[in-house]
């Protein structure tokens, strides 16, 4: 099933879009991935320390977070495509608050999980699909400008609130240093949910013709896509939290493997630049298929070449490129498919099992890694992962086309 252009029949190219609206999920982006995502693993070893809670425990905690966020942004999507971004936003902002709070404040164990699943519902409502949803409906067939801008943005929360955070917690407790980062998280994204996304919702387009009569979300099309995302998704996420250690077996210091790593997410916001020549050159299921084999390609070098170090951060750069235009991918998976009609509802259903698997990806991973000697290995078998991704997305033209 191809993309059907009807935004430019209806309109879309004349809807008045909030001038405030793209500068403002850019600044909630950066903040919310920043405080919400990116401040749990700088702080997790003074966490630890203070209160004697194993790590595999916090994290299990976190990842806990993830699979709420996961379940949640099934109803969540739904919302938006009714009533539009700004009450889930400005809701998810509050939430987002009241759990760090409640983390900071946590007496034992149970109330920090107890925070960690309100802080998964709060990702839900603020992290990137309802800005998505948003910017899908608003800028109709420009949305991957938009779309590229505020991923582009997003791409930048762990370069700012990573170091941001270990300065605070150089000179105040864990705790403090939550309280600290929520008053930023409440001061930036409340307002900027709440004034900037005002502007009426724009109705949804006509719904495409489905001569099957299925539904789509229970579409042999649509399921295949889900299963080579949620492929996908795992194999990327283990190998982000795999690259390190894979480094370290190459002889790499901790320090050149963790330059590795962050040398890689800047990459990723190269590649962010490079997707709307990608969608503007080829169809959307060659594309999907090519980005997904282009993982694979970079895990299996990765996994086969010994060095130099250098030529592995090459390898590391390259690959986060891939991850760049991943992002992106995900984003215009459903609009470029199905339109806009129902974004937000199959957005959150097609990336709900791949969020599971995220959540599950560094576990899995590292008992892989065990099972097989070493990252090398494990690197071989998300390769393979990454291509059966390809092959199932290839599966779904096929489908889409018969139908």
């Amino acid at each position: 099933m191809t993309h059907l252009h009807t935004e430019a029949a209806t309109g879309t190219k004349s809807r008045s879009r909030p001038r405030a609206a793209l500068p403002a999920l850019c600044a909630t982006q950066i903040t919310s991935w920043g405080i919400v995502y990116y401040a749990f693993p700088v702080l997790l070893p003074h966490l630890t320390a203070d209160t004697r809670w194993s790590t595999s425990a916090a994290t299990a905690a976190f990842s806990a977070a993830l699979l709420v966020s996961a379940v949640a942004g099934i109803p969540v999507g739904r919302i938006l495509d009714r009533r539009g971004p700004r009450t889930v936003m400005t809701t998810g902002s509050l939430l987002a608050v009241a759990s760090l709070l409640t983390i900071a404040a946590a007496p034992n164990f149970y109330v920090f999980a107890a925070g960690w699943l309100l802080a998964g519902v709060a990702m839900a409502a603020t992290f990137y699909q309802p800005a998505f949803a948003a910017l899908t409906r608003w800028w109709g067939p420009d949305r991957i400008r938009a779309l590229t801008i505020v991923t582009l943005a997003g791409g930048l929360a762990s370069t700012v609130f990573a170091p941001l955070t270990a300065l605070l917690a150089d000179h105040l407790s864990w705790r403090t240093t939550y309280v600290v980062l929520a008053i930023i998280l409440a001061a930036v994204t409340i307002p900027a949910h709440a004034l900037a996304l005002r502007a009426p919702w724009p109705p949804a387009p006509p719904s495409a013709p489905n001569p099957s009569r299925t539904p789509i979300a229970r579409s042999r099309p649509f399921l295949l896509l889900v299963l080579a995302f949620t492929c996908s998704g795992f194999a990327m996420y283990a190998v982000v939290f795999g690259m390190v250690a894979l480094m370290i077996e190459r002889g790499a210091t901790p320090s050149t493997a963790a330059w590795a790593l962050g040398l890689g997410g800047a990459g990723q916001t190269l590649g962010r630049t490079l997707y709307a020549t990608l969608s503007r050159t080829t169809s959307v299921t060659t594309r999907t298929a090519v980005l997904f084999t282009a993982g694979g390609a970079t895990t299996a070098a990765l996994a086969l070449v010994p060095g130099p170090i250098p030529l592995l951060i090459l390898l590391a750069v390259l690959a986060g490129v891939v991850r760049g235009n991943l992002t992106l991918l995900q984003a215009t998976a459903v609009s470029d498919r199905w339109g806009t009609t129902n974004y937000g509802r199959l957005s959150g259903l097609l990336i709900a099992p791949a969020t599971v698997a995220a959540a599950l990806a560094p576990w899995v991973g590292a008992a892989l890694a065990g099972q097989m000697g070493g990252y090398g290995g494990l690197f071989l078998v998300l390769a393979v992962v990454s291509a059966l991704a390809a092959v199932l997305a290839l599966a779904s033209g096929r489908s889409a086309s018969a139908a």
